[in-house]
C-alpha cells in the first residue's frame, strides 16, 4: 500500500496551532469537559468513576445504543465504535475493496475517502459536483455514465465536505434505487448529519439501502473533536463482522472516557444541534455583508446544510499563494481548493466557530490593505 500525503491534513499541520483566526474549520464549536458534565445532574460524579480499562471491541453497548436511536432501522448489534471517522474509513476500504475493483465517489472529496481505495489498486473515477449561478449541483447522468461492470462501491458525502452541498431525501433515494439496480455498495458519509436547516427529512443513508453503510461522528455535527468516536452503522453483516475483525490490528477498543462522554453528549444531542445550527446560520448571515461587498473578489456560494462552504476567488494569482499571505499578514486561516485536488481558486470557509465574525473582520482588513 502506497499513500500519497494527505495534503489537507498536512496543510493543517503547519498552520492550524499556529494561527490564530481560523476561518476555515470543518467542526463546529467545541466545549469544555466540565461544560459537556454540567448538561446532567450526577454526570460529573459518575465520569470519575468510569474505569480506565479495556473497552468492548464493538463499542460500549450503551453508546451503540444511543447511536442506533438516531435510524429508523438499525438496532446496537449494527453500531460499530471506532476512533473517529478516519479509522472506520480505513478499516472500511481494506475489508471491502480489492486490486481491480472500480470505485466512484463523489467529487470534490476529503481525500481518505479515495486515496486508500486507490492505494489498493482500485480504479476510482470522480462523480464531480458542478458550480452553477445558485452554487454547487450535481448531475445523476454523469453517476450513470461513470458505472462498469466492475464498479463494486460509491462513496458519497452529505452534506458535503467542502462545498455544503447537500442531497434531498428524492436524490438519496434515487441514488439507492441505482445501486440496488447494479448490485453496487454505497458508503455514505454523513458526519454533518442533523446539520440540515431546509425543513426536509434527511435519512440515513442505511435506512434507504440495504447494501450501504452510514458513517457518524462525534466530531463535526457535534463538535467534540477531542473525544475522537466515530461510528458505522450497516445492515451488511459481511461487512460488519469483517470490520470488526480488522479493527483488531487498530485500535482494537475505544477510550472509556471518550465513551462515556459520548454517551452523555448523545443523551443531550437536540440541545447541541440547535446551538451549532443557530450560529451556523448566524455566522452564515453575517458573511452575506461582506461578500455583498466583495462581489468582485468572490463568487458567494452559500452552504445549502452543514458549517462549511467552498466559495471561490475571482482574481487571478493562485488561491494557495493568497491564503499564505493572509496567513504571513492577518493571521487568517483559510483553506486553499488545491488540496482537495479541484481545478479553480477555490477555498474553504467554515461557519461553525464563535470567533468566526472576528476572522472575517481580520479578512476584511486584508483585502482593504492588499486588493
Amino acid at each position: 500500500m502506497n499513500l500519497r500525503t494527505f495534503q489537507l491534513e498536512d496543510y493543517y499541520d503547519k498552520h492550524e496551532f499556529s494561527t490564530p483566526y481560523l476561518l476555515s474549520q470543518s467542526d463546529c464549536e467545541s466545549m469544555t469537559i466540565r461544560e459537556l458534565l454540567s448538561f446532567e445532574p450526577g454526570a460529573e460524579e459518575a465520569f470519575l468513576e468510569t474505569w480506565l480499562g479495556y473497552t468492548e471491541v464493538k463499542g460500549d453497548v450503551r453508546l451503540r445504543e444511543k447511536a442506533a436511536a438516531l435510524y429508523k432501522t438499525c438496532q446496537s448489534e449494527e453500531i460499530l465504535i471506532h476512533a473517529g471517522a478516519e479509522e472506520a474509513v480505513f478499516n472500511f476500504m481494506q475489508i471491502f475493496l480489492q486490486t481491480g475493483d472500480h470505485m466512484i465517489y463523489l467529487s470534490p472529496a476529503y481525500q481518505s475517502l479515495y486515496e486508500v481505495a486507490a492505494s489498493r489498486g482500485c480504479e476510482v473515477s470522480p462523480w464531480k459536483l458542478c458550480q452553477s449561478e445558485e452554487g454547487w449541483s450535481c448531475n445523476f447522468d454523469d453517476l450513470v455514465g461513470l458505472i462498469k461492470q466492475n464498479t463494486k462501491l460509491l462513496v458519497i458525502n452529505t452534506p458535503h465536505n467542502p462545498t455544503g452541498y447537500s442531497f434531498t431525501e428524492e436524490e438519496l433515494k434515487r441514488i439507492a434505487v441505482l445501486a440496488r439496480e447494479h448490485n453496487i455498495f454505497v458508503f455514505c458519509d454523513q458526519v454533518y448529519k442533523d446539520l440540515e436547516w431546509d425543513g426536509e427529512e434527511h435519512s440515513w443513508f442505511c435506512d434507504l439501502y440495504e447494501n450501504s453503510l452510514s458513517l457518524g461522528v462525534m466530531s463535526k455535527a457535534y463538535g467534540l473533536p477531542g473525544l475522537r468516536i466515530g461510528w458505522i452503522a450497516t445492515h451488511n453483516k459481511e461487512v460488519y463482522e469483517s470490520m470488526v475483525k480488522y479493527k483488531y490490528y487498530t485500535t482494537i477498543c475505544s477510550s472509556a472516557p471518550s465513551e462515556f462522554l459520548s454517551v452523555l453528549a448523545l443523551k443531550h444531542r437536540d440541545r447541541i444541534l440547535k446551538r451549532n445550527i443557530s450560529l451556523i446560520k448566524d455566522n452564515i448571515e453575517y458573511a452575506e455583508n461582506f461578500f455583498e461587498k466583495y462581489s468582485d473578489l468572490f463568487i458567494n456560494n452559500k452552504p445549502q446544510a452543514g458549517p462549511i462552504a467552498f466559495h471561490k476567488l475571482k482574481i487571478t494569482g493562485g488561491i494557495t499563494g493568497f491564503c499564505e499571505k493572509l496567513i504571513e499578514k492577518k493571521g487568517v486561516l483559510l483553506l486553499p481548493g488545491d488540496v482537495y485536488e479541484v481545478d479553480g481558486d477555490y477555498f474553504r470557509m467554515g461557519y461553525g466557530r464563535k470567533n468566526f465574525k472576528k476572522a472575517l473582520i481580520k479578512l476584511d482588513e486584508y483585502l482593504a490593505e492588499n486588493i
